[in-house]
C-alpha cells in the first residue's frame, strides 16, 4: 500500500475509532412519545422562586468563617428556622449546561452536548419551565436562551445582560448578580402599572428562576478562597433576603410562593470546574416557603464527608440529593407535569404536605419514569429480531398495579429504582455487541500495522487469493444483512463491517505470520520472556501515567541509566552525562502539583536567552506582556488593550518568524523552541513555563545519542550535526533494516509525547487547567476561544517533541515510515487497553487491575494518535520548509 494511501486508510480507520466511543457510551438518553404525568391533588403552592448561584460550593456557604458567624446569614437563618436543607450531588461534566440542564429538565445531558454549545439545543427536551404555566428569568445570555428555545409556545420569557459582561478581569464580578435583583425588583415594580404583567405574575403554576453568575465568575478569576468570592456570596445572600421578602410583600403574604437555592456545580480551590472532585461535585440545596418542612432536629446523622461538625449543623438533619431530584421536587411543589424525560426522584422528604399527597406525587414520579421505559422498551423491540430480543427481568406492571391500589412511598420507589435499571439496560443494550466489533476491529488493524512493519524489512510477497476474497466478502454481506433487517443506525454498519477489511488485509499476509512465528519459535526461550515482559512494563507504565502522573517520574529515572547500561556512557561521556542530569530535572515537574498553584509570575520571566533577532525579540515582549497584564488584572484594571493586541500578534507572527530561519538542524530546532516558547510565555501563570525548556534540552541531547548509537550497529556516521540540514535530508537518508533498537527509539518518543501532556497538567481531566492561563488574550467568557488557546498551550511542547522526532528519523538512517508505524502500534496498544477497560472486558496482569478506567483517556489516546499522524506532517513542515527568496546552500558531502 502506497504511503498516502496508508495514512489516509489510517486515519479513516482511527476515527471510526474514536467517534465509535461516543456512539457506545454518550448517546442521548433522551426519548419521545410519553404520556405527561401530574399529581391530580391541588399542590401547595402557586408559584416557586428558584435562584441558581452559579460555582457555588456547598461548603463556601454552610461553612463559618474565622470568626465563627454563617457567611450567609440570611440562608443559614432560613436552614436553622424555616425550611429544609442538604446538597446536590452533581454529575460529571461539572459544567453550567448540563448542570442547568439536570436541575431543571431532570436528566442528565450526555457529555457531547457539551461541545455543541451552551445557548443551542441540540436536541429538544421538556422542563419544569416548559411546564409551567408562566416563567420570568434573568441572567447569563450562555444559560437562560437554551430553556426558551426548547418550550413550546410563548410563556418562558428571558432577560438577558449583555454577554461582554462576563469578564474575568473586570473590577468585580457581583455586578452581574446585581443586575439580577435590580432588574428583578424593576419587573416587580413595573408590573403594578402594567394590568396584563400583573394578572400573569397573579397566575398558578408560575416559575421565576434568577441565574447569578458572579459567584462563578470570581472564583475563575479569584479562586474560591479568596475574598471576592466570599464577599460574593454575602451579597447573594443580601439579594435573595430583598427579593424573597419583596416577592412575598407583592403578594400579600399569602404563604404560596416556595423558594429554592442550589447550585449547577462547584468549584475547585484553583478556580475550575469540570471534573469529579467533591468540590465540584457538592452543592447546595436550601429550600423554604409554601409545602416545604421546617428544619427537623436529630440527636446523630452519619455522613461519609464529615462535614457536619465542621458547619455546625449536626443537630440539623441533612437531605441529600442528586441534582437531577430537584426538577421533580419544584414539579410537585407547584403542581405541575413533571418532566417527560426526568429521571430525578422525588425528594419526599422535604415536602409539608400530607401522606397522601406525598404518595400521589411519588406514584406519578413512577408512573413518568415507566413511561420513559415502556418507550424503550418498544424502542428496542421493534429493531430487534424476536428470537434475539432478551428483555429486561422484571416485574413493572405487576409493581405499578400494587403502587396503584397501596400507594404507599416506599413501593413507589421500588418502582423507580426497577424502571431506572430497564432504562439503563435498554439504553445500553447494544453496548456489548458494538464494543466487541470494535475491539476486533482494533486488533486486526494493530495485528496488520505490524505486519506492514516486518513486511518492510523482509523480502516477503503478500498471497492472492480469489476465494479469500469472497469468503471476506460474503461476509460482509451476511453482515449488512443482519443489520438491515434489524433497521439499525448507519453507524452501526461502520463498526460491523470495518473488521471485515482489516482482518482480509491480515489474512493475506500468511506468509509473513509464519516467517514470524518461525522466527520467534527459533529464539531464545529466555529472550523471546525477556523481550515479552519488558514490552508489556513499558505499556503498563504508560497506561498508568494516566492515572497517575508520577509514573512518569518513574519512567525518567529509569531512562536517567540508559547510557549507564549501554556502551554510550564509555562512547559519549558528557552527552550522557547531561541526557541524565535533564531526564532527572524533567522527572520533578510530574511530582508537582498540577493545579491549586497561585500564579508565580516571576518564574516566567527569566527566559530571555542569548542572541538578538526577532523571534528573541518576540520571547523578551511576551515576558512583558505576562507581566503587566498580570499585575493590571491584580489592581483589576482590567487586561490592557495593548497587552491585548501585542499577545495576538505573537500568536499569529509566531510561527511565521520561525520559517525565516536557515534549515540547519541547531538553527532550526533552536527557532521552533523561540518562536513557540514565546506563545507559550503568555499562555503560562507559573512553574510550567521552564517545561518547554527542560523538555527541549533533553530532546536535543536524545538527538544527540541516537547519533552516538549508530555505531553499535555498524551504521555509517553521520555528518556534524552543527552541518546538519533538514532539506537535505532525503538525499543523505540511507534505508537500512529494522532493528530492536529502533523500537526503543519509537517507545521513547511516544513516552515523550505523554509526558508532554502530563508533564505540568492533567488533560484527561477538564478542571486541570487554570483560566487565568488565557488572560493575555482575554477575559470575557468564551468557552471556545479559551478552551482552543489552551489546547494550543497543551500541543506546543507536542511539537517540540514531534519535530525532536522527526531530526531523529533523518539522523538515524531508517525510513520514517518504519518508525512512525512502530509508534502507530504503540500507541493503538495503548488505546486498545483503555478501550478494552471502558468495555470491562480487560483484565491486567499488575495491580491496574483495581483501577477503573475513564472514557476520557480513550478518547486522550486516539485523539492523540490522530494528532500524531496530523503532526507529523507539520514536524517536516517546520524541520525543512524557509521562507524567502531561494538561496543556494552549499551541500555538505557524507
Amino acid at each position: 500500500m502506497d504511503i498516502p494511501i496508508f495514512i489516509l486508510a489510517g486515519l479513516l480507520v482511527h476515527c471510526v475509532f474514536l467517534v465509535s466511543i461516543f456512539d457506545i457510551y454518550f448517546s442521548s438518553p433522551l426519548v419521545h412519545g410519553m404520556t405527561p404525568q401530574q399529581t391530580p391533588l391541588p399542590p401547595p403552592a402557586k408559584r416557586l422562586v428558584l435562584f441558581v448561584a452559579d460555582g457555588l460550593r456547598a461548603d463556601s456557604l454552610y461553612e463559618l468563617d474565622s470568626n465563627g458567624t454563617p457567611r450567609a446569614p440570611y440562608l443559614r437563618g432560613i436552614l436553622e428556622n424555616n425550611g429544609s436543607w442538604g446538597i446536590s450531588h452533581t454529575r460529571v461534566p461539572t459544567e453550567s449546561r448540563p448542570g442547568h440542564v439536570a436541575l431543571i429538565a431532570g436528566f442528565y445531558e450526555d457529555v457531547s452536548a457539551v461541545a455543541k454549545g451552551w445557548k443551542e439545543n441540540p436536541v429538544e427536551f421538556d422542563s419544569v419551565f416548559n411546564e409551567s404555566k408562566y416563567t420570568w428569568s434573568w441572567g447569563s445570555p450562555d444559560i437562560l436562551p437554551m430553556f426558551a428555545k426548547g418550550a413550546t409556545g410563548d410563556h418562558v420569557y428571558t432577560f438577558c445582560y449583555a454577554a461582554e459582561s462576563e469578564d474575568f478581569g473586570a473590577e468585580d464580578a457581583a455586578k452581574l448578580d446585581i443586575w439580577v435583583f435590580d432588574h428583578v425588583k424593576s419587573f416587580f415594580n413595573s408590573s403594578r402599572s402594567n394590568e396584563t404583567l400583573f394578572s400573569a405574575l397573579n397566575e398558578e403554576k408560575v416559575v421565576l428562576f434568577l441565574h447569578l453568575l458572579g459567584i462563578d465568575t470570581n472564583g475563575h478569576a479569584h479562586r474560591p478562597n479568596s475574598r471576592e468570592y466570599q464577599e460574593n456570596i454575602k451579597q447573594v445572600d443580601e439579594g435573595v433576603k430583598e427579593i424573597a421578602s419583596m416577592i412575598d410583600n407583592f403578594y400579600g403574604n399569602d404563604g404560596k410562593t416556595a423558594f429554592i437555592l442550589t447550585s449547577d456545580h462547584g468549584m475547585t480551590d484553583w478556580g475550575s470546574h469540570g471534573a469529579g472532585h467533591p468540590s465540584e461535585t457538592l452543592t447546595p440545596l436550601i429550600v423554604w416557603g409554601a409545602g416545604v418542612n421546617y428544619p427537623q432536629k436529630v440527636t446523630s446523622q452519619f455522613f461519609e464527608d464529615n462535614f457536619l461538625k465542621e458547619w455546625k449543623l449536626e443537630n440539623l438533619k441533612r437531605l441529600d440529593v442528586n441534582q437531577a431530584d430537584i426538577a421533580p421536587l419544584m414539579a410537585s411543589l407547584i403542581g405541575v407535569p413533571f418532566p417527560l424525560n426526568s429521571v430525578g426522584t422525588l425528594p419526599v422528604e422535604y415536602l409539608n404536605s400530607s401522606a397522601h399527597f406525598k404518595a400521589e406525587s411519588m406514584f406519578t414520579n413512577a408512573v413518568q419514569i415507566l413511561e420513559q421505559f415502556k418507550v424503550k422498551m418498544n424502542q428496542k423491540k421493534e429493531t430487534t429480531l424476536s428470537f434475539l430480543f432478551t428483555p429486561f427481568n422484571s416485574h413493572c406492571s405487576k409493581l405499578l398495579l400494587k403502587c396503584f391500589v397501596c400507594l404507599q412511598v416506599f413501593l413507589c420507589k421500588t418502582l423507580i429504582n426497577l424502571a431506572l435499571d430497564g432504562l439503563s439496560y435498554y439504553h445500553t443494550y447494544d453496548r456489548l455487541f458494538l464494543g466487541l466489533s470494535i475491539a476486533v476491529g482494533f486488533v486486526g488493524w494493530t495485528t496488520y500495522v505490524i505486519l506492514v512493519i516486518i513486511k518492510t524489512h523482509t523480502n516477503l510477497t503478500k498471497t492472492k487469493s480469489a476465494v479469500l476474497f469472497y469468503s471476506f466478502a460474503s461476509a460482509g454481506m451476511i453482515i449488512v444483512f443482519f443489520l438491515l433487517i434489524q433497521t439499525c443506525p448507519w453507524t452501526y454498519y461502520i463498526y460491523c463491517l470495518l473488521p471485515v477489511p482489516v482482518w482480509y488485509a491480515v489474512v493475506r499476509e500468511i506468509p509473513v505470520i509464519q516467517d514470524l512465528a518461525t522466527n520467534v519459535l527459533s529464539l531464545h526461550v529466555g529472550q523471546s520472556v525477556g523481550f515479552l515482559l519488558i514490552s508489556i512494563l513499558a505499556v503498563e507504565i504508560l497506561v498508568l501515567s494516566f492515572f497517575y502522573r508520577s509514573a512518569l517520574t518513574v519512567g525518567l529515572l529509569v531512562f536517567a541509566v540508559w547510557p549507564v547500561i549501554t556502551q554510550l556512557w564509555v562512547q559519549a561521556k558528557t552527552k550522557a552525562l547531561i541526557w541524565t542530569l535533564l531526564c532527572v530535572l524533567l522527572a520533578i515537574f510530574p511530582l508537582m502539583p498540577v493545579v491549586g498553584r497561585d500564579p508565580n509570575i516571576p518564574l516566567v520571566l527569566p527566559l530571555v536567552c542569548v542572541r538578538n533577532c526577532i523571534i528573541e525579540s518576540c520571547v523578551a515582549l511576551s515576558t512583558y506582556v505576562v507581566s503587566s497584564t498580570h499585575n493590571s488584572l491584580k489592581n483589576k484594571q482590567g487586561l490592557p488593550v495593548m497587552n491585548q493586541i501585542i499577545s495576538w500578534m505573537i500568536l499569529v507572527s509566531s510561527p511565521v518568524l520561525l520559517l525565516l530561519s536557515p534549515t540547519f538542524l541547531f538553527q532550526r530546532l533552536f527557532s521552533i523552541l523561540l518562536s513557540l516558547m514565546s506563545i507559550y510565555l503568555l499562555l503560562s501563570t507559573g512553574y510550567e513555563a521552564l517545561f518547554p525548556l527542560v523538555l527541549f534540552g533533553l530532546m536535543f541531547v536524545w538527538v544527540n545519542m541516537e547519533q552516538e548509537a549508530l555505531q553499535h550497529y555498524g551504521l555509517s556516521r553521520k555528518p556534524k550535526l552543527a552541518f546538519f540540514n533538514f532539506t537535505y535530508a532525503m538525499d543523505i537518508t540511507q534505508f537500512r533494516q529494522l532493528h530492536l533498537d529502533d523500537i526503543r527509539r519509537s517507545f521513547f518518543f511516544v513516552f515523550f509525547i505523554v509526558t508532554a501532556f502530563f508533564g505540568t497538567g492533567n488533560i484527561a481531566s477538564i478542571n486541570s487547567f487554570d483560566p487565568a492561563s488565557v488572560y493575555c488574550f482575554l477575559t470575557v467568557f468564551s468557552p471556545f476561544m479559551m478552551g482552543g488557546l489552551l489546547l494550543l498551550k497543551v500541543a506546543i511542547p507536542f511539537v517540540l517533541v514531534s519535530c525532536a522526532f522527526e531530526a531523529v528519523q533523518v539522523t538515524t538512517q531508517l525510513s520514517s515510515k518504519s518508525l512512525f508505524l512502530i509508534v502507530l502500534v504503540i500507541s493503538d496498544i495503548m488505546a486498545l487497553v483503555f478501550f478494552l477497560y471502558s468495555a470491562n472486558l480487560y483484565f491486567s496482569l499488575t495491580f491496574l487491575m483495581s483501577l477503573s478506567c475513564s472514557i476520557s483517556h480513550y478518547v486522550l489516546v486516539m485523539s492523540l494518535t490522530i494528532f500524531m499522524m496530523v503532526m507529523n506532517g507539520l514536524a517536516q513542515l517546520l524541520t525543512t520548509q524557509r521562507l524567502g527568496l531561494p538561496r543556494r546552500t552549499k551541500h555538505h558531502s557524507t
